[in-house]
């Protein structure tokens, strides 16, 4: 059996308004040697990174590697589902099925706070994925916000 290689990178950032207050936020990380790394799952509150992603870390006193810069995007977009308490769409899986024909994967970050990371990879339909979104806010099964996209899902 292979040991897993990956390691914890963190980042640092400003909490969103009406989200969990954290500033900071682990995410699991394929070293690519110095101080790169590929960022292996989705990020949930940090905006402009998405899975896939190549980041430069620093490491501190410590030995935890902070995210200093973005050095190549992995042309994933993420977006951030919140499901309405209650509604047809209320959990992570219920979500997942929603967008997972289109291709797009979904990490759920708790029960407690059933948040939902859509990780869009460059070359599913964005359109599709963007009217879904919108069709779910419409008939009120989630609310969701733009964490990471790029000019094809910004054109869609």
């Amino acid at each position: 059996m292979v040991a897993d290689s990956r390691v914890k990178i963190w980042y640092r950032f400003l909490p969103r308004e009406g989200w969990p207050q954290f500033d900071k936020e682990g995410v699991w990380a394929t070293p690519l040697g110095g101080d790169l790394a590929r960022v292996d799952n989705v990020p949930f509150f940090v905006d402009g990174a998405a899975e896939g992603d190549i980041v430069r870390f620093a490491m501190d006193a410590e030995g935890v590697r902070w995210v200093e810069e973005r050095v190549e995007w992995s042309g994933r977009c993420t977006i951030l589902v919140l499901p309405v308490r209650g509604g047809p769409k209320a959990t992570a899986k219920a979500v997942h099925e929603v967008f997972a024909p289109l291709g797009v994967g979904a990490e759920a970050y708790s029960v407690e706070f059933p948040l939902v990371a859509l990780s869009v990879p460059p070359d599913v339909d964005v359109r599709a994925a963007k009217a879904l979104l919108n069709r779910g806010v419409e008939a009120g099964w989630w609310d969701y916000q733009e964490a990471c996209i790029g000019d094809a899902w910004r054109t869609a």
